[in-house]
């Protein structure tokens, strides 16, 4: 560890997901706390995660993307630990909180699970950590402060592991297959999107990666819509596209979920069960590209986002703030 360090930690934060069976309802209690959502859409929800044993893959993956990206930051001199804090389910960014104070962690550099910025998948990551500083503050476990790194949607290992992704899942098709690539990624409401950059941050991304992955046909589509049926989301739905355009001849698809960074249950259930039995059903070939996951090059991506505060930061310590309040 580099004596003089601006910072002591990372905290990484994400989603989270359940751990089996009987962690699906209380875990979608917290993911829905204070939404209106109608018991029959939750039992739907519920179902997608009991078709794969109430076991979301994003815990693991996101664990094992703190550990590769310690170690990349280790390689490049800089020992920082990485801590995880989950927003819905354990490690609860308040537990990573009491053990980073009990470590005697002050300073952290914080990188939020999502590679495109919106309310959901930036703001409200933001206001979760607020929360639990002020909590960990309140139970006795100074909190530490947070600076974030800045957007890394365009960086070159960002893009570079979703093409070779997309790579991959094109060569599995037959040869004679005039694929689309259609990006996903999780649909939001039209206000949201209006007051945010998710739209123009998506299509920033996929248009790079189509670019390097060598597809001229491509375009943006939107799955996991949630909220009531009245209210307008992001447009079209990845499998009402697929209708859709199979009627103008669409003959295969590479689907690459580019708005996702591990493939947990939304992309394994709307893409591998729901959009794989619609292609089934219209004759259209699909692969599908996993997600950046464990990539190399997403490591990468993530470790300079990391060391870019650092340096920001070497030559002196940023200021310690009161808690609840961040650094973008």
């Amino acid at each position: 560890m580099r004596t003089n360090s601006p910072f002591d930690a990372v905290l990484l934060v994400a989603f989270g997901g359940p751990q089996g069976l009987d962690d699906i309802r209380p875990f979608l209690a917290n993911v829905l706390r204070g939404r209106r959502v109608s018991p029959e859409r939750v039992d739907e929800v519920a179902h997608h995660y009991e078709l794969f044993g109430g076991v979301s893959p994003l815990t693991a993956l996101t664990m094992g993307q703190a550990q590769a990206l310690q170690a990349g930051l280790r390689g490049r001199g800089v020992a920082l630990p990485v801590y995880v804090g989950m927003r819905n389910w354990h490690p609860y960014l308040a537990d990573a909180f009491a053990e980073m104070s009990h470590k005697g962690v002050r300073r952290a550099i914080g990188v939020l699970a999502a590679a495109q910025r919106s309310y959901s998948g930036c703001l409200q990551y933001k206001e979760n950590v607020r929360d639990a500083q002020i909590a960990s503050a309140s139970a006795g476990h100074p909190a530490p402060d947070i600076v974030y790194v800045g957007d890394w949607h365009e960086h070159p290992g960002f893009i570079a592991a979703n093409a070779d992704h997309i790579r991959q899942a094109a060569a599995t098709l037959p040869p004679d297959a005039r694929a689309r690539l259609v990006f996903t990624a999780h649909s939001i409401p039209l206000p949201m999107a209006a007051k945010y950059p998710y739209e123009a941050n998506l299509r920033a991304s996929a248009a790079l990666a189509a670019r390097e992955a060598g597809f001229d046909d491509w375009t943006l589509v939107y799955q996991s819509r949630s909220g009531r049926p009245e209210d307008p989301w992001l447009e079209p739905d990845v499998c009402d596209y697929l209708r859709t355009e199979r009627t103008k001849g669409l003959d295969a698809v590479v689907l690459c979920p580019i708005g996702f960074l591990c493939d947990h249950i939304e992309v394994l259930f709307d893409l591998d069960v729901e959009a794989a039995s619609v292609c089934r059903e219209l004759g259209v070939r699909m692969a599908r590209a996993s997600t950046v996951n464990l990539h190399p090059r997403f490591i990468d991506a993530l470790t300079d986002a990391v060391l870019d505060v650092y340096r920001r930061y070497e030559p002196g310590r940023p200021l310690s703030m009161a808690i609840g309040h961040q650094q973008a």
